[in-house]
This record gives structure tokens, C-alpha cells and sequence, in this order.
């Protein structure tokens, strides 16, 4: 029998350790390599240009390499339900090789494609690797349903085994015994757009610290496995003022967009650990960041309403304000609090901010200060973050505004205070809010303070050149912890849902690729880890 095979990438945008790609190539007489533009992801309100600048630049990279393997890739634009029924007829397919995507709208997705290739008689190969657990086997050792705790789900995936060793890299003798014939016109049909083509007028340049692609990832992953003392002797740090800004060993976007499997990343750091250390086993710590990524997905797989609060079962039903002025404000850095504009003006021209950042931000916007829902920041980084997986983003905001996983609210991150601790020069602040540049480091984390002498001399009168506070924090922080007592207080007559909210965090270590994020390793970590490969 022919075999004429479709493999169908989504995140696991790489040819290192791809079960399904492998599936593909297997026995098969021709193969292609297809990337469908869904408008699921393409929607203009979800998804900025950072976002679609990866993206785009990790598919020319995927192609890059295929051409390097006289292979290339198909890029085609529309829905998969659309898409599909034509390839199927067009190139006569007879197998469809996709990567397990355990989140709601990916099972929905994926279950329509499988039923629509039966009906034209293709057969359908999925296989795992987005994740190193497979989250429906942890959902089912819990009795069907997630764990809301991480002591939980690390007692759950303790009882499994290792994850699999990655498989090798694609090679073109792989290729070679299965070539497609391209058509000539197959740069015009097939090729990967441009921003330009895809509705982005003038998109510049963005942060060459973040390009797309498998061949970058491996660089950064390399990169980051040679500092062996630092693997050896892991340990938590304290956050460090250069922590803040965008590492050339940061590995997030990547491992979001499947440009480096989680599995080569495990094993790494595993088999790195055990030559330097000579230990039978390395700490889970080591690996802290990954099993959090575990948890929320997990958390998340059968929950379609995860990035929300109404209908979401494991969600705090909060009474938040609604109030646009002041989320547009937060949005795009204008609270007049230059701790929070500089995360907030990093995030929108890179796409990226450390995770104590994240912490600091998402606290303001919900049960720190503004009272404004979650759901309006999980948009918000949706649309910016360049890691910003459904899943992680979800779950970390409802941790952080205290709405699941996580209740002590009495704990809220001080909008000048925080930052001053990291960072006392406040050089951070100066490079993404510059109007402050010129500010005393006294007065640089709370301008408003400065005498009308200091503002004029550093040239940015507050309330002119720069906005005045939005709010007063120390009021809006006493009501705000004073609302959540009472939200708790009514969880307390529901005894069940407030046990399964409740999570004593462990001291587990947050994995660091800048070499110092967090706080002290001398005591539990009180705040929700953000978990980011940075």
C-alpha cells in the first residue's frame, strides 16, 4: 500500500525528539510537513506582533532546516477544518501525524480532524510530547479529577515513571526515502508570510534577544548547560537587578512554541546532574519550573473554562470592579508607578518580563490595588507574552489574585518597595520609563515625592511629563485584603471547595536560567512561582 503522509505541526515547531514527525516519515512514500495559519491564533485581539514576529521567524527557521534535508515546509492559511478535506483530496493523503495537545480547544480541534480523515479514509497517529507527563493519565490516577495542589500532583507524577527519552533529530536519509516533488510555484502557494502580509503595517524590528526557532533554542539550551557549577550545586538565589532584563539563556518562548522539547531539557539537566553530583537521583527542585508548566496543564486539560471565572469549578467567584480607564492605564504603563510602567513597557516591546515582575504586575492589577478580574490580565499577556501557553497564563493568574491554588491574599507586593529591593539603583526603571532617567535613585521608584525643585532639575515634573500615582496603595491595599477576608469568609460555609483550594507551597526552587530570581532558599517561597525557563 502507498503511503502518502501529512505531518501536521502546531507548537512543536522542531525536528529534535518529534514522535509524530517520526510516525510520519515511517514507511511512508512521500511526506510533508504542514503549519496551518489558524485564526484561532491569528485573531487580531488575541495576539500582538511580538507574538506573531516568533512565530513567523521559528517557521522560516523549521523550513530553513527542512530545506537543509531537501524537504520543505507547506504553510497554509485557514481553518484545519477547511484546510484539511482539500490537502486530503489534493494530495491524495493516506496519513496525518500530529503532536497530543491536552487543552480544551486543541482536544475539540483534534477530535473534528480525526473524524473528518476517517471519513476520507486517512489514517490518524497521534503521539505525546508538548508534555513530560501525559495529563490525562495523572487526571486518571487522581480519580478523574486534577490536583489543586502541587505536594499533590508531585505525589501523583512521583508514582510514574521517568519521562521518555527524547528520540533523535529528523535526518535526510529519513527524508530522502520519502521526497515530495515540489511544485514550482510552491514559494507563492506555501511560503511562510510576512508581517507585512498578514495585516501589519509598519511592525519594525523586535528584540533580537527573542528569534523564533528550533536552531536558536538548541544555541540557548547549550548555552545554558554550560554553566555546570551552576546544575551542580543548584540552589535559589537571590533576584539580582540584571535578572531583570531579557538573558540570551532564556528558554520560555521556546519551550512554548515546542521549538525545544521539554524531554531534551529534562534529560539534560537530568544526565548533567547525576555525572557532576555522582547522586542517584537529582532534587526535584532542579526540574521545579518544568513540573510547575505540569501542574497547570494538567490543571487545565478538561476545564474549558480555565482562563475564566464564571463556569470555572476551581475558581474563587470574586466580585472584581469593572473599570476600563483603569486597566488601559496598567495596560500600557501609565499607573504612575514606575516600578509597574517599566514591567508593563518591557513586556509590550519585547514580550517578555521576569517572573517576579509578573508577580508584581498581576498583583497591582487584581487584590493588590486595582481590583480589576484576572481575566482581564490572562488577555492582556495573551495578546504580549511570548511564552503566554493558555494553560500557564490561566493558572498563574488565578493564583496570583489569590482566585485558586493559593490563598493567603494578606501577602501583597508593595509597587515601590519590591522593586527597590531588587533593584536600588533603579536602572531598570530608568532604561523602560526614560522620562525618570535623570531622577536621584532616592526618588526614582516615587517621583511624586521629589521636591518640585528635583523634578524640574531632572527634567519630568510629575502630573506633566509624567503621570501622577493612580492610586493611593496603602488605602486601596488595606480594602482590597480586607474584601478577600470576606470573599474567604463566605468560601468557609463550603468547606469542600475551600480545602480544595488550599495549597502549603514546599519549598521547591525555582529554576533560574539568569542565575538569581528568587527569594532567600532559607525559607518557603510564599508567592506563586510564575514558572518561566528564563
Amino acid at each position: 500500500m502507498v503511503v502518502h503522509a501529512v505531518h501536521w505541526f502546531r507548537k512543536g515547531l522542531r525536528l529534535h525528539d518529534n514522535p509524530a514527525l517520526q510516525e510520519a516519515l515511517a514507511g511512508a512514500d512521500t511526506a510533508r510537513c504542514v503549519y496551518v495559519l489558524d485564526p484561532w491564533f491569528a485573531g487580531a485581539a488575541k495576539v500582538g506582533v511580538n507574538r506573531w514576529r516568533f512565530l513567523l521567524e521559528s517557521l522560516e527557521d523549521l523550513d530553513a532546516s527542512l530545506r537543509k534535508l531537501n524537504s520543505r515546509l507547506f504553510v497554509v492559511q485557514g481553518q484545519p477544518a477547511d484546510v484539511f478535506p482539500r490537502l486530503f483530496k489534493e494530495w491524495n493523503v493516506t496519513r496525518l501525524t500530529f503532536e497530543y495537545d491536552s487543552e480544551p480547544y486543541g482536544k475539540d480541534r483534534d477530535g473534528a480532524i480525526i473524524k473528518m480523515a476517517q471519513e476520507f479514509g486517512v489514517e490518524t497517529i497521534v503521539r505525546h510530547s508538548h508534555t513530560l507527563y501525559n495529563p490525562d493519565r495523572v487526571l486518571e490516577m487522581n480519580g478523574g479529577n486534577p490536583p489543586l495542589t502541587f505536594k499533590r500532583f508531585q505525589a501523583l507524577v512521583n508514582r510514574l515513571e521517568l519521562p521518555k527519552k527524547p528520540l533523535p533529530t529528523v535526518t535526510a536519509e529519513q527524508l530522502a526515502g520519502c521526497r515530495t516533488q515540489l511544485a514550482d510555484d510552491h514559494d507563492e502557494r506555501y511560503s511562510v508570510p510576512s508581517l507585512e502580509e498578514l495585516g501589519f503595517k509598519n511592525p519594525g524590528k523586535g528584540a533580537s534577544v527573542w528569534k523564533g526557532g528550533e536552531t536558536e533554542a538548541l544555541e540557548r539550551l547549550g548555552k545554558h548547560l554550560d554553566r555546570k557549577a551552576w546544575v551542580a550545586n543548584f540552589e535559589r538565589p537571590r533576584i539580582k537587578a540584571h535578572s531583570l532584563f531579557a538573558s540570551a539563556t532564556g528558554l520560555s518562548p521556546y519551550l512554548c512554541f515546542g521549538c525545544l522539547s521539554c524531554r531534551v531539557f529534562y534529560h539534560h539537566l537530568r544526565e548533567l546532574y547525576l555525572k557532576l553530583r555522582r547522586r542517584s537521583s537529582p532534587p526535584p527542585s532542579l526540574f521545579g519550573q518544568l513540573l510547575w508548566r505540569e501542574f497547570f496543564y494538567t490543571a487545565a486539560t478538561n476545564n474549558p473554562n480555565f482562563d475564566r471565572m464564571e463556569g470555572n469549578p476551581i475558581c474563587v467567584q470574586i466580585p472584581w470592579d469593572h473599570n476600563p480607564e483603569a486597566l488601559a492605564k496598567w495596560a500600557e504603563g501609565r499607573t504612575g508607578f514606575p516600578w509597574i510602567d517599566a514591567i508593563m513597557t518591557q513586556l509590550r516591546q519585547e514580550g517578555w518580563v521576569h517572573h517576579l515582575a509578573r508577580h508584581a504586575v498581576a498583583c497591582f492589577l487584581t487584590r493588590g490595588d486595582l481590583w480589576i478580574s484576572w481575566e482581564e490580565g490572562v488577555k492582556v499577556f495573551e495578546e504580549l507574552l511570548l511564552d503566554a501557553d493558555w494553560s500557564v497564563n490561566a493558572g498563574s493568574w488565578m493564583w496570583l489574585s489569590c482566585s485558586s491554588f493559593f490563598q493567603q491574599f494578606f501577602h501583597c507586593y508593595c509597587p515601590v518597595g519590591f522593586g527597590r529591593r531588587i533593584d536600588p539603583n533603579g536602572d531598570y526603571i530608568r532604561r523602560y520609563v526614560p522620562q525618570l532617567k535623570d531622577y536621584p535613585d532616592r526618588y526614582v521608584y516615587e517621583p511624586w515625592n521629589a521636591p518640585e525643585a528635583v523634578q524640574r532639575a531632572s527634567g519630568c515634573v510629575v502630573g506633566v511629563d509624567y503621570p501622577k500615582p493612580m492610586i493611593n496603595h496603602a488605602e486601596s491595599t488595606r480594602l482590597n485584603i480586607e474584601r478577600m477576608k470576606q470573599v474567604y469568609q463566605q468560601l468557609s460555609h463550603y468547606r469542600g471547595l475551600s480545602e480544595s483550594l488550599h495549597v502549603s507551597i514546599p519549598d521547591f526552587v525555582s529554576l533560574s536560567t539568569e542565575g538569581g530570581d528568587t527569594p532567600d532558599s532559607s525559607r518557603p517561597a510564599r508567592l506563586t512561582p510564575v514558572q518561566r525557563l528564563q
